[in-house]
């Protein structure tokens, strides 16, 4: 039986009692109590599988695999199911499958055979999803970048520090606009989490379970506790 993962922002989440769910092996938030549709929401996706890879050889790599590859640095594309892929620099890749299984499992499995050029890259990151019409206040309060000047249609991938933590930051809500994925080392998961929600809670607005944002309305989750 493998091991439960725990997100990095588990123990904060469990304040607020939600539902709780599974995918991917992690306890997830499936609803939260009192949270409503509002100008600002923010959710944990830290449940989601990606893989990480770099190195001279890694983009061919990746397309003999059939791996659609971002042609320019600091770039992302979609890929099926809700994944994408960003392109982080010249030669570094993070590939993340959406609620359902997409490549990372493929792509995990050739990477335990060495390639020249390629090298895998630990990803345990916490993912946080912000959300809703006062995302860019909440943004102009904890970054010096202006995200609503970045066209969505561009695909970029930005890296930046927010409230003092390294994050990679991309414009991409499973449909939901104006919506903005945010990835972090998973030991500063859950200061960004409470810094942001509490940024969010002053503006009207909260944290929801994936119930709320998933294009699925959160049915890959099994449920585990209802509360």
């Amino acid at each position: 039986m493998s091991a439960l993962r725990i997100s990095p922002v588990h123990d904060h989440l469990q304040a607020l009692r939600p539902a709780w769910g599974r995918i991917n092996g992690m306890t997830v938030a499936v609803e939260i109590p009192g949270s409503r549709r509002s100008a600002l929401e923010i959710a944990d996706l830290s449940c989601l599988a990606r893989v990480g890879l770099k190195g001279p050889g890694a983009a061919e790599w990746l397309r003999a695999r059939d791996v659609t590859v971002p042609e320019r640095p600091n770039a992302w594309v979609a890929l099926a199911g809700h994944g994408l892929i960003a392109r982080l620099g010249r030669a570094e890749f993070l590939i993340q499958d959406g609620p359902q299984d997409g490549v990372v499992s493929m792509l995990r499995k050739a990477l335990e055979t060495p390639a020249p050029g390629v090298y895998p890259v630990l990803r345990q990151d916490c993912e946080l999803l912000v959300c809703g019409e006062l995302v860019h206040e909440l943004f102009a309060q904890t970054c010096n970048i202006n995200f609503n000047a970045i066209p969505a249609e561009e695909q970029t991938v930005t890296m930046t520090m927010m409230v003092g933590v390294a994050v990679t930051v991309l414009t991409a809500g499973f449909g939901r606009t104006p919506c903005y994925r945010i990835w972090c080392d998973g030991t500063y998961g859950a200061y960004l989490w409470n810094t942001l929600l509490e940024i969010a809670t002053e503006l009207g607005g909260g944290a929801v379970g994936l119930a709320s944002v998933l294009p699925d309305g959160g049915s890959t989750a099994t449920s585990i506790e209802k509360r």
